[in-house]
């Protein structure tokens, strides 16, 4: 095994022909079974590590291996860092043409009992065969393995899920279909409630939220996040603010009194309605939020460009290119662009590099130990205009 992908696959060559295993680290040999061939490499499973790397650990997890929801339990911590970083640095270099320094990765050092939201998910129920209640097994679409207590969720949750997986199964009639469930731990305890308006509070401020909609789930690194992007975005001294992809409001309200005016930009109504709410809740008067339009994002922002600062956070399939024209438009005098897929976000990097930007810092944060994500934070500065 010669490599790591970003998908937590182990990277091997036979004869030349690319062999992707999964639960196996760089410099390892193993013996692997293949199941499936594609065009221009093969599938296996890993059956013996002949060779073991310095890097390798016992996984924490029973299940590991069979649930699909864990990429790294056998990779030391450090291990896992190292290479979030690495995958960082080669993201940026080969998606988005940019070579620039890469910082150590932010954590909080709760490697497990971090994850704040759990969604167990059930199959259609069978006649008299058990139902499991967990996540998809790694090799399935369909199959679910039974997972009883997850290591990477908080002690609530865990406390939470056994019992909402024993009332699901006696319900009499059974389900008629597969479905979801929801364990997400606010100010206020375990919500299983999907549409249920929770409380969250994070540096001080409080933010009512959905409780299955979008809310970052990793409470112990969430603040230092919060505050790397309020040192970014108060660093040059701007006046204004602008949140875009803002939600309920996370980033304006926690930034909102470093500015003399902030305004969050969100397409979800809903959402806008509950940030509204929550600048109330915690006194924020320099901040509004409103609803925009696919077509005209910014169209009732009127700061200017170099008295401006602006924060997005877009979901995985990162910005759209519209978005990236009207904030190319805008010009803010620097962006910070928050991102859950690194691999979008330097593909983002590399039209804001060509549109007259340039990359001030990099800052990779690590919400999601033992799994291959990792969140990402790059500070851009529009470049002065010569002549």
């Amino acid at each position: 095994i010669t490599a790591l992908t970003n998908l937590g696959l182990g990277l091997g060559r036979v004869d030349g022909w690319v062999v992707m295993v999964p639960y196996c680290l760089p410099g390892e040999r193993v013996r692997a079974r293949v199941w499936r061939n594609h065009a221009n490499h093969s599938q296996a499973d890993l059956v013996e590590v002949l060779k073991k790397s310095p890097q390798r650990v016992e996984a924490q997890c029973p299940l590991f291996g069979e649930c699909g929801g864990c990429q790294y339990q056998h990779l030391s911590y450090e291990g896992q860092l190292a290479f979030k970083r690495a995958q960082i640095a080669e993201l940026l270099e080969r998606i988005g043409g940019i070579e620039a320094p890469v910082g150590e990765v932010v954590h909080s050092g709760h490697t497990y009992g971090y994850r704040a939201k759990l969604t167990p998910h059930w199959p259609q129920p069978r006649a008299g065969e058990f139902l499991p209640v967990g996540f998809l097994h790694v090799n399935s679409r369909t199959r679910v393995v039974d997972v009883p207590y997850c290591p990477i969720a908080t002690d609530a949750i865990n406390t939470v899920l056994p019992k909402a997986a024993a009332r699901l199964r006696s319900f009499n009639p059974p389900p008629k279909r597969g479905g979801t469930l929801l364990l997400r731990e606010s100010d206020e305890g375990v919500c299983t409630d999907f549409k249920a308006v929770i409380t969250s509070t994070v540096c001080g401020v409080r933010y009512r939220h959905i409780a299955g909609e979008f809310f970052q789930n990793n409470p112990f690194v969430l603040p230092l996040l919060v505050e790397h992007v309020k040192k970014q975005a108060g660093a040059i001294s701007a006046r204004f603010l602008v949140d875009a992809y803002c939600g309920v409001g996370l980033f304006a309200l926690a930034l909102a009194d470093g500015f003399e005016k902030t305004v969050g930009v969100e397409i979800n109504a809903a959402a806008v309605e509950l940030a509204r709410q929550n600048a109330q809740l915690n006194d924020k008067k320099n901040c509004a939020f409103v609803v925009g339009q696919a077509q005209a994002i910014f169209s009732e922002i009127d700061f200017a460009g170099q008295n401006t600062v602006i924060i997005i956070d877009p979901p995985r399939a990162g910005a759209t290119p519209e978005f990236l024209q009207q904030l190319v438009a805008l010009k803010p005098r620097r962006i910070v662009y928050v991102a859950c897929d690194p691999a979008t976000q330097a593909r983002d990097a590399k039209i804001l590099c060509e549109s007259g930007y340039s990359v001030a810092d990099v800052t990779p944060f690590d919400l999601f130990p033992q799994t291959r994500h990792i969140e990402n934070v790059i500070t851009f500065d529009a470049r002065p205009v010569s002549g």
